[in-house]
């Protein structure tokens, strides 16, 4: 994992996103006007043995841009790790920056894309040329029991790459909603399971601002994934 995140954090091959994530590195916010950006792509961190992989959209311009580490530093990740650590899946319920005590338990967060996008927008082709990094990340997590997707870029993502790997996914494919579930199998009549894929709203200020996401329903998915963990073993 530390070899396959040092290639990460030296990628250089989308453009636009290189511009934007550099640019606001050194314009910065003015509430961490003195602070020294990290402005680079982003790994993901945790537990390598983790059972459970939580999956975002990408870096926030002025949280994993700044901090250097996935979720860190921003609302969004205020309330992720709130609900991981609520569920037992991490050591304290808060991380502000990459050096303040925050460890996962048997989880492991990441992202579908690995630069801070312009309005948190990455383009399908920035998607695509970002994918080889989930996949490669994916296949090292071998004890992966359960992904949990935030947002509905996440969850076509990761059902995508699951179908793509061999595994064999119900039909029609789940379409994204808070709180779906797909269980997916290993193909050629093998009776070993593959990971249960669960979808939860992004918390981003878009949907807790709004009521649209309440910790209520975040706690339930990560309850969820909790239970699926204990299950499967």
């Amino acid at each position: 994992m530390d070899h396959l995140a040092g290639r990460i954090t030296s990628c250089r091959a989308c453009p636009r996103l290189v511009t934007w994530r550099e640019q606001v590195a050194r314009e910065r916010r003015a509430a961490y006007a003195d602070e020294v950006y990290w402005g680079r792509p982003v790994p993901g961190f945790g537990d390598p043995r983790a059972r459970l992989l939580v999956v975002g959209l990408a870096p926030a311009a002025h949280g994993a841009n700044r901090t250097g580490r996935m979720f860190t530093g921003d609302r969004s990740g205020a309330w992720l790790f709130r609900a991981l650590f609520r569920a037992g899946f991490s050591n304290q319920p808060e991380s502000v920056r990459r050096d303040d005590g925050l460890r996962l338990l048997d989880c492991w967060v990441t992202a579908v894309v690995r630069c801070a996008p312009p309005g948190n927008s990455p383009t399908p082709a920035e998607r695509g040329s970002c994918r080889h990094w989930l996949v490669e990340e994916m296949e090292r997590l071998e004890r992966v029991r359960v992904i949990v997707c935030l947002g509905g870029v996440a969850w076509t993502s990761v059902l995508g790459l699951a179908a793509a790997s061999g595994l064999a996914l119900p039909r029609p494919r789940p379409r994204f909603a808070h709180g779906a579930r797909c269980d997916a199998k290993v193909a050629n009549g093998a009776r070993r399971t593959g990971p249960v894929l669960l979808a939860s709203y992004h918390p981003s200020q878009q949907n807790t601002f709004t009521g649209r996401l309440t910790e209520d329903m975040f706690d339930s998915v990560f309850a969820t994934a909790r239970g699926i963990v204990s299950d499967l073993g």
